[in-house]
């Protein structure tokens, strides 16, 4: 079956550095700094690959959100799935 983007309503999100995971579940999105700014990846969200600059990483659970600073790192996203590498 072949979804809409306004039909999917999660993400699946893995956020680590090299000792630490962060978060391994779903989430609604996940906010995060790169040289142009503040972006947020929602669900459906095109692929996409970014450099992280120094900041806070917000994980929007169906709970409390998930929140974190890094000195770097990068995120990139396929087919829903948010894959985020910090403080390498």
């Amino acid at each position: 079956m072949i979804h809409q983007a306004s039909d999917i309503t999660e993400l699946k999100v893995v956020a680590r550095a090299p000792f630490h995971l962060y978060y391994d579940g779903i989430a609604r999105a996940v906010t995060a700094t790169n040289k142009v700014g503040q972006f947020d990846i929602l669900p459906g969200h095109a692929d996409f690959f970014s450099m992280l600059d120094p900041g806070e990483v917000i994980i929007e659970t169906s709970g409390e959100p998930v929140i974190f600073t890094i000195r770097n790192g990068i995120l990139t996203v396929r087919d829903n799935e948010v894959l985020l590498f910090a403080n390498m």
